[in-house]
């Protein structure tokens, strides 16, 4: 019985030596330790043993089943140590070598392309001024001498939160908010996020806009004519070409809109202009008396003028983007070449 113990021992420990991986190590435990191994076994023996030799072979598989143990962990241990030594030179750090740069963020093209032309406006005595996203129906239509009737105000064309509550479709009711509250002369500009229902290739349901107000006596539109020709010329170049047209807005009396000379065929006509060589960009006029008379102002005393343009526009014709959804797309591919 002895010498079965022994043999026992003897191959354990031949297999545990030559063991190379933790999952091997545990199916020899397994083979050796399990319930039905090599020493379960010789426990069994144990009942076909005489009562005088049981002791001595009970202290012999004992023997056994702990160096066994004793030499499993030992074996476990250095297994261990050598996957953890192999993963620590995989994942080791050389710090010889050059590090990786960060990609450096920037300006989104719409922030850059606002921050330009506020600050235009800031440096002819502008100041800036903002509102809720969120408005009433009173200061985004009827404050500013909008009709009940007037198509603006149906829901194919206005997003509406509430009866009464809508998302702002300009960033006009601002002036309204801020003559209110002030007393001319009134000189700011208006960016932000404004809101209506469209959607294709030139309009995108939220969009951002910047509005002008300039208020004070004697002001006149030869005042409005000047101040956009030298927005113009600063923003797109001192050789581009301004020309006004007669319009219609019911804030404004005269009212007209604007154009620029083609920023891509510089005048001479192509798709982009439609071959006529000029582009629409803002729309502007004199402030309608009913206007006033909503901000308590007197009318036969003060006269100002307003405008507004869209930025988004504004960017796409000074970097001859074709789509609009490319700006909200957020396409890094796009982004980083602003």
């Amino acid at each position: 019985m002895n010498a079965d113990c022994e043999a026992v021992r003897q191959a354990a420990m031949e297999e545990i030596d030559a063991l190379e991986d933790l999952r091997a190590l545990e199916e020899s435990r397994v083979r050796f330790l399990g319930r039905k191994g090599r020493i379960a076994a010789l426990m069994r023996l144990l009942g076909e043993t005489s009562p005088e030799d049981r002791p001595a072979l009970g202290k012999a598989i004992n023997e056994v089943k702990e160096a066994l143990t004793s030499a499993l962990e030992a074996r476990k241990q250095e297994l261990e140590a050598r996957d953890l030594a192999a993963r620590a030179a995989a994942e080791a750090v050389d710090l010889s070598l050059p590090g990786r740069r960060p990609r450096q963020g920037h300006m989104h093209v719409i922030n850059q392309v606002i921050d330009d032309i506020v600050g235009i406006f800031v440096e002819l005595g502008f100041q800036v001024a903002a509102g809720p996203d969120v408005e009433t129906e009173y200061y985004n239509f009827d404050s500013l001498n909008t009709p009940s009737d007037h198509p603006a105000r149906d829901s194919h064309d206005t997003f509406f939160v509430k009866p009464g509550v809508v998302l702002r479709t300009h960033t006009s009711p601002v002036q309204m908010r801020v003559m209110e509250r002030t007393q001319p002369p009134v000189a700011i500009v208006v960016p932000g996020r404004t809101y209506r229902v469209d959607n294709d290739a030139s309009h995108s349901p939220m969009f951002y806009q910047i509005e002008g107000l300039l208020v004070d006596h004697g002001v006149t539109f030869a005042d409005l004519k000047g101040t956009l020709a030298l927005f113009v010329r600063r923003f797109f170049g001192p050789d581009t070409k301004a020309r006004f047209r007669p319009h219609f807005f019911p804030f404004t009396e005269p009212s007209a809109e604007m154009d620029i000379s083609c920023s891509v065929c510089r005048g001479a006509g192509c798709r982009v202009c439609k071959h006529s060589g000029w582009l629409e960009i803002l729309g502007c006029g004199m402030v309608h008396p009913n206007v006033f008379g909503y901000a308590g102002y007197d009318y036969e005393t003060y006269t100002g003028y307003a405008f507004g343009m869209g930025v988004d526009r504004i960017a796409m014709l000074r970097h001859a983007i074709s789509s609009i959804s490319f700006l909200y797309e957020n396409d890094v591919r796009f982004l980083e070449q602003f």
